[in-house]
């Protein structure tokens, strides 16, 4: 029996709203997530190439124009990024996906499908290598409340501090914190 037609229009809906990996990976619109991805086979990356994530992730939330455009970007931003910080091994972004001109939130999957990408591209072109540079897997959390927002930002701004990389999180080169904060 061959599945009514309009089953299949949303199956394939829904199709890009689901990753295909082990972790589950849920997301709820309008919330908060507190998301890691780590290089593959805990490569560090050197500075520059910390910086292109940096300004990958600050570029994706719409903080600084996309590469070759004006002072404004051509696309609306899909993130409204809290916090990120991108540590030698792995990155840690606190983020709130937008939603697009129909209404639907962005899917995680594409945003970090687009981040790991294109900054994995830039890397590998940066290091004249290939190969993966991140990790297929990531870590994803939708937060609860405003307070869990507090407190994994403040785990953020500490992720560089902690392991003695710098003394103060405000000298650690790849944290940026959203001043909206107020942290």
């Amino acid at each position: 029996m061959a599945p009514a037609p309009h089953m299949s229009t949303k199956a394939s809906l829904l199709e890009k709203y689901r990753y295909r990996r082990r972790l589950p990976h849920l997301q709820k619109a309008d919330s908060d997530l507190f998301i890691t991805f780590c290089t593959a086979g805990r490569r560090i990356l050197p500075e520059q190439a910390r910086d292109l994530v940096l300004e990958h992730c600050l570029r994706e939330g719409g903080i600084l124009p996309m590469a070759g455009e004006g002072a404004r970007p051509a696309h609306a931003p899909r993130i409204h990024l809290h916090a990120v910080v991108v540590m030698p091994d792995h990155v840690h972004l606190l983020l709130r996906p937008l939603r697009d001109e129909d209404g639907w939130p962005f899917p995680l999957l594409d945003i970090l499908q687009c981040l790991k990408g294109t900054t994995a591209h830039r890397i590998n072109r940066l290091l004249r290598t290939s190969g993966p540079v991140w990790e297929e897997e990531s870590f994803d959390h939708v937060l609860r409340s405003d307070e869990s927002l507090r407190a994994k930002c403040e785990y953020i701004r500490q992720n560089p501090v902690l392991p003695g990389l710098v003394r103060r999180c405000e000298d650690y080169r790849w944290l940026w914190v959203n001043p909206e904060l107020n942290i």
